[in-house]
């Protein structure tokens, strides 16, 4: 009689919930998160660490997760380098996670992605990452500078400025910046009419290549196109041209993966949850965690509270899979390079004006596709 109350009551007793572990990997000392830069408000940088957005994805699926039997833990390490990234995502991924998110530095996230294990690039926009540098378990929520490219390059030949003057940065990754946006005025077939280069200087000589007036004068043009991946050039560009024209890019108006004024598709509610729980606007890289986060959830629930780093692999890779981005349509992830198919918001920093892919933009098979990297070109070896 005792033995039947017992087993009776064990069936009453929840079951033990299965761990899903998901770490996060995030540089230390972001020069881009100090004070004085978040002050500024430049377009399309992060505003805090991938936690965040990460934490508001887990904390929404609460109710399914404890009902499914699954427990979320997040660990969270900053590290220094590359070989500081590796050693934590594999330590990690031994210790049983079944996914990183991460905000690093190329070279860093493809030695983070050694690991045997998923890897969410929420951080890093270079095409290099989805095409010849490109990793069978690194999947990438964040936008891809050409898509960002494309996008704008819709919105050019939606409003036919189709005349485009090209004002490119001082570094490697403006230049490499720069061959997406040629790529994608080539691809819309929009006429490049000049591009030059800038530079912001302390040394009177170079004074002329940080003058607005000067490099944008002297060329009939529709827009100007701006690549400034340090942003502080770009930010004050506008209104301040040769001629009374667009600018476009860095500065004036963006192609981003989210913006906090966002008025569609269930987007104020998401970005009331992230500006509750962490007293700030959701910005792009926010969204990338919190698409990553809801991924592993959403994987992690079809696969079972034994979810192991294969499973949800697998999960991912299922034909079917899409997510609920809250833009308007359903987001899934493209077979050839793993990057996270999605609309892009075109905004100014005050308000969203648009929707890339933009009415009228035709694909043979997904509209989504004209933005970024398509099928046909191959780019990415490991696929």
């Amino acid at each position: 009689m005792i033995e039947r109350l017992i087993a009776l009551a064990l069936l009453w007793l929840p079951a033990a919930a299965g761990a899903l572990t998901i770490g996060v990997l995030h540089r230390a000392d972001d020069a881009r998160l100090e004070p004085r830069r978040l002050a500024l408000g430049y377009l399309g940088q992060p505003g805090g660490t991938p936690e965040a957005g990460l934490r508001v994805a887990v904390d929404e699926a609460k109710f399914q997760l404890d009902a499914a039997g699954i427990a979320p833990k997040i660990e969270v390490v900053a590290v220094e380098g590359a070989e500081q990234a590796r050693q934590a995502a594999e330590r990690m991924a031994r210790q049983g996670a079944v996914a990183l998110v991460a905000d690093l530095p190329a070279p860093w996230l493809l030695a983070a992605a050694r690991a045997p294990v998923t890897v969410f690039n929420s951080g890093d926009a270079a095409d290099a990452l989805r095409q010849q540098d490109c990793r069978g378990n690194l999947v990438h929520t964040l936008p891809s500078e050409r898509m960002r490219s494309d996008a704008l390059a819709q919105w050019l030949l939606a409003r036919r400025w189709s005349r485009v003057l090209l004002l490119r940065g001082p570094t490697e990754e403006d230049a490499a910046r720069a061959a997406g946006v040629r790529a994608a005025l080539a691809r819309f077939r929009l006429a490049l009419v000049a591009e030059r280069p800038f530079k912001l200087s302390a040394d009177p000589r170079e004074r002329a290549l940080a003058n607005p007036l000067l490099l944008t004068g002297g060329v009939e043009h529709d827009a100007v196109w701006v690549v400034d991946s340090d942003g502080e050039f770009a930010r004050g560009l506008p209104y301040r041209t040769a001629l009374p024209r667009p600018v476009v890019g860095d500065g004036g108006l963006a192609a981003l993966a989210w913006a906090p004024n966002f008025e569609r598709f269930g987007a104020p509610q998401l970005a009331r949850r992230f500006q509750r729980a962490h007293g700030r606007p959701m910005t792009a890289h926010d969204w990338a965690a919190w698409a990553a986060g809801k991924a592993v959830v959403q994987a992690a629930l079809a696969t079972g509270p034994k979810t192991g780093a294969p499973a949800l692999a697998a999960a991912l890779a299922a034909p079917g899979f899409e997510l609920d981005g809250f833009k308007g349509t359903a987001l899934s992830l493209r077979p050839w390079d793993r990057q996270l198919r999605q609309p892009m918001l075109l905004t100014d920093g005050l308000a969203v004006v648009g929707i890339a892919p933009l009415e009228g933009v035709l694909h043979p098979r997904n509209t989504l596709d004209t933005l970024g990297a398509d099928a046909p070109e191959k780019l990415c070896p490991a696929r």
